[in-house]
């Protein structure tokens, strides 16, 4: 039986890209749009596919067009099934995040190693016992591959950005940000930046396969003020003026870090491929 997905697609995509908040669109070449199609989740969302340096890429964003989508309702598993069975190994995810102190700056490039989960309620695997695969316990003390963000941070360096080479971020359940004593909190416990979709993303991308590199980029210091007083606290008014004057960077870092890339990169599977291998063959 055909495959809708593949047949709209017309070719594999290498690259998975996601656009976290204000990050709607990305500069490819040969653009195709692939509508929704069924999935065991759901429909998927409207995929963008191209080539950025030759390389085949597949996009969406996060929250969907007009960011209608709030934080604690997105549901990843759709669209990273769809990415996975385009063909794509490679995820790079971006979000905009506060940081949580010194040194990381509104503006920077953050490439994120560690996560601290302080969500609830959310769907955060692709094998609850009820489906195929049945249970599956996913090793996850890295939750980002390190190779890969050694190639982004050289990629980056070589632009010229102010980058940070690593960062724990605390993801929390928002649409609310946090209070003072929660960022407080956060810094106690060792995070350095704080978002609130980074999971259960980077979970369920490591349980279809997804070699996965995560560019986050400051917008706000959270609840404290920033240098000589500056009010750089989030509200989301400066979140979204922060990324809509990043487009030209992240468009710039985004096609930077897939050139680095070496083609074929792929990661050690995580969980049993023949059981990915069928949760990736299901039908909506």
């Amino acid at each position: 039986m055909t495959d809708p997905l593949r047949s709209t697609a017309g070719a594999e995509i290498e690259f998975a890209v996601i656009g976290g908040s204000g990050f709607q669109t990305i500069e490819v070449d040969e653009r195709v749009v692939l509508p929704p199609q069924p999935s065991p989740w759901g429909a998927t969302p409207e995929i963008v596919t191209g080539s950025v340096s030759g390389r085949r890429v597949g996009f969406a964003p996060r929250h969907g067009s007009g960011h209608r989508i709030p934080p604690h309702l997105v549901d990843p598993r759709a669209l990273l099934w769809a990415l996975r069975r385009l063909g794509a190994r490679v995820l790079l995810s971006t979000n905009a995040v506060g940081g949580l102190g010194h040194p990381l700056l509104p503006g920077d490039f953050v490439l994120t190693d560690q996560l601290i989960d302080r969500t609830h309620g959310r769907v955060d695997t692709y094998f609850d016992g009820s489906g195929v695969g049945g249970v599956q316990h996913l090793p996850f003390a890295e939750p980002y591959d390190a190779p890969l963000r050694g190639i982004a941070l050289r990629a980056l360096q070589d632009l010229g950005e102010r980058v940070h080479a690593a960062g724990t971020s605390v993801v929390i359940q928002g649409p609310r940000f946090s209070t003072a004593a929660e960022a407080d909190w956060h810094r106690a416990m060792g995070a350095d930046l704080v978002n609130m979709t980074q999971l259960p993303e980077a979970a369920l991308a490591a349980e279809v396969g997804f070699a996965h590199v995560n560019l986050a980029i400051v917008t706000d210091t959270d609840t404290q003020r920033g240098a000589a007083e500056v009010d750089t606290s989030v509200t989301a008014e400066r979140v979204f003026a922060v990324m809509a004057a990043a487009q030209p960077r992240l468009n710039a870092a985004v096609a930077a870090i897939i050139t680095a890339v070496p083609v074929g990169y792929a990661p050690a599977d995580r969980l049993d491929t023949a059981v990915v291998d069928v949760l990736l063959r299901r039908r909506g």
